[in-house]
């Protein structure tokens, strides 16, 4: 199967990107593929409504991201808290890609804390981001606080945070395989009509 990992910081080389590589490389060891979308390295324009018209330039900007997306089957959303919310690139992305890319895929939620925080985004992203592209967060989320003493090449991990942070990654991935076995199912039962019922209630 192939995982997109959406990395939801606006800062280049992030706590979160770190993230982001270790998921892709235990989605790896797990016989999986994975395409990483890291929108600090790469930020998307900010939406306007000339997306909805075919903008030509949105179209070039936005139509190779989104063959990798809708190739994908399930997707990791790793999102930093910002002032206790979800960063702006990541609202921003929702905006930019719908249904057609993310509908009825399962998506493991992943927040980020550089200290204890980390519920917010969990919160934020479970009330308002799933409505209309239609994504299904699985039940099982993870926090990983204190990013910086975690996940680190070379050894350099707070021993005890370590490991709680990898047994929940790990269990998150493992949960997250599992759903996209089954809502693959129910991409394929010809139940979902998007002509019809484009936007969430």
């Amino acid at each position: 199967m192939k995982f997109g990992i959406i990395v939801g910081s606006m800062q280049n080389d992030s706590g979160s990107a770190k993230v982001g590589r270790y998921c892709a490389e235990q989605l790896q060891a797990n016989g999986h593929s994975s395409y990483t979308l890291d929108l600090g390295a790469n930020p998307l324009p900010m939406w306007d409504n000339s997306i909805w018209k075919g903008d030509e330039d949105w179209k070039a900007t936005l139509g190779p991201i989104s063959d990798e997306l809708e190739s994908c089957e399930g997707f990791v959303v790793i999102s930093p808290e910002y002032n206790g919310m979800v960063p702006a690139a990541l609202k921003n992305f929702f905006l930019c890609f719908g249904n057609k890319v993310l509908g009825h895929k399962p998506a493991h939620i992943v927040a980020v804390s550089a200290g204890i925080g980390g519920s917010y985004p969990i919160a934020e992203l479970r009330m308002r981001s799933y409505k209309n592209c239609r994504i299904c967060f699985t039940p099982e989320h993870t926090i990983v606080r204190h990013v910086g003493s975690v996940l680190n090449t070379g050894g350099k991990n707070d021993t005890e945070q370590q490991q709680r942070t990898v047994e929940r990654l790990d269990y998150g991935l493992d949960v997250l395989a599992e759903y996209t076995k089954g809502l693959a199912g129910v991409r394929a039962s010809g139940v979902i009509d998007h002509e019809r019922f484009g936007n969430g209630m």
